[in-house]
């Protein structure tokens, strides 16, 4: 005699489930909504794509078009650049030699700026050395090979100490271009709050023609870092 416990009807599924039926449902779903919006699936796709866009620029990858000259002759007006966004977040600080974006509100004017970061907070910049050159912490950065033919470093002299969570940062192009040296005097000291930067331009997009990966120039990596400041 089998002594097994034999089914019964009871102990049957009442309703098979088909291992398709989850995605039938959700192909349902979308096809009932693209057949309620005009345009229907291409409309669907579309708004999707949009979607996706506005969260990366709002919280990965930023396009800015630099609209001035003060970042010559690495940045040309019109030049698009992409920003990134998370460069600064889980703990990363910016640091000397970094082409940032920010946003100047309460301190350079209501809009977003591009400059180059020189000082971060806990640093002695001065300028100039007795050689023409930028002085970071009592070590001097040959800045050659970004500042824009024919530049000085500053055609005003400075003498300043970065608070700590400040930035000191000035344009590449140093004849034309509104920085820290121009807001001394001002509230704040021409010290940008590291919580304003929007992130760092790590590329230049478009023209094509310009294409390429914006570096940290070595020079800045060379200047000591005074107590408590990073580099």
């Amino acid at each position: 005699m089998d002594t097994e416990a034999q089914p019964t009807e009871r102990d049957r599924p009442s309703r098979p489930e088909s291992p398709g039926t989850e995605g039938r449902s959700r192909s349902a779903l979308a096809a009932r909504i693209a057949d309620w919006v005009p345009g229907g699936r291409m409309t669907l796709g579309l708004f999707a794509c949009l979607a996706f866009l506005l969260l990366l620029n709002a919280f990965v990858i930023q396009p800015f078009q630099i609209p001035s000259g003060s970042m010559e002759q690495g940045l040309r007006i019109g030049d698009r650049v992409l920003v990134n966004k998370l460069a600064y977040r889980f703990g990363a600080q910016p640091r000397r030699g970094d082409v940032i974006v920010f946003d100047g509100t309460g301190y350079f004017g209501n809009a977003d700026y591009v400059k180059r970061v020189v000082g971060v907070g806990g640093d002695h910049v001065v300028c100039c050395d007795q050689k023409g050159r930028l002085e970071v912490n009592g070590r001097p950065v040959d800045e050659t090979a970004i500042l824009y033919p024919g530049d000085a470093p500053s055609g005003v002299p400075f003498d300043v100490a970065v608070p700590a969570g400040r930035l000191f940062v000035l344009g590449d192009h140093r004849g034309d271009s509104s920085d820290s040296r121009d807001h001394l005097g001002s509230p704040g000291g021409g010290m940008i709050p590291v919580g304003d930067v929007i992130g760092r331009a790590d590329w230049i997009v478009w023209p094509y023609r310009h294409w390429t990966h914006l570096t940290r120039p070595s020079a800045y990596a060379r200047a000591s870092a005074a107590a408590g400041a990073r580099g």
